[in-house]
């Protein structure tokens, strides 16, 4: 019984499918560092993740990992992962659909200005053991001489009103 071949490693790269242009500014691996914080938890640094992919359809893949860093930059566990896709829409509009293993699961509308893509939920889901996360607005955009990328997320859980929680700043570490 044969089986069928995927694809292989040196197959050529599929072409970006042309609705995904705005979004093609965030292609690739990025690494880097942030910051978090909120009313219900301590300050903390974190290095992070991030690879946008695509495989020729009309949706970045996204994923992201992060870890808790000490004082000196040194990691000290992992923290939170998500991944998701970034679904273009006609109009520089964007849609993004993000999962968590904590046990919630985000839909964000937004909006892909030149380098800026801001984005709002439009709806938040969570299972019963997860915390408890009601909205959230995420902002990414390409930042400095180098094009770093730059991003901050805002949320509103565990009784509190939207506000900071986390940022970081990404080198392009790949494509």
């Amino acid at each position: 019984m044969s089986e069928q071949a995927g694809p292989s490693e040196t197959a050529r790269a599929p072409e970006l499918h042309p609705d995904l242009a705005p979004l093609s500014l965030l292609l690739g691996r990025w690494e880097g560092a942030g910051v978090g914080g909120y009313p219900t938890i301590e300050s903390f640094r974190f290095g992070q993740e991030i690879t946008f992919s695509h495989n020729g359809k009309p949706f970045l893949i996204y994923a992201s990992r992060s870890w808790l860093l000490d004082e000196d930059g040194n990691l000290v566990r992992p923290l939170a992962t998500e991944t998701g896709y970034w679904r273009p829409q006609p109009g520089g509009q964007v849609e993004l659909i993000l999962a968590h293993p904590s046990g919630i699961a985000e839909i964000y509308v937004g909006e892909v200005t030149g380098t800026k893509i801001e984005l709002r939920t439009d709806v938040v889901a969570r299972t019963t053991t997860a915390k408890e996360v009601t909205a959230g607005h995420r902002l990414y955009g390409l930042v400095g001489a180098d094009q770093d990328l730059g991003w901050a997320y805002d949320m509103a859980a565990m009784g509190q009103p939207l506000q900071p929680h986390l940022s970081a700043q990404l080198k392009r570490a790949g494509r």
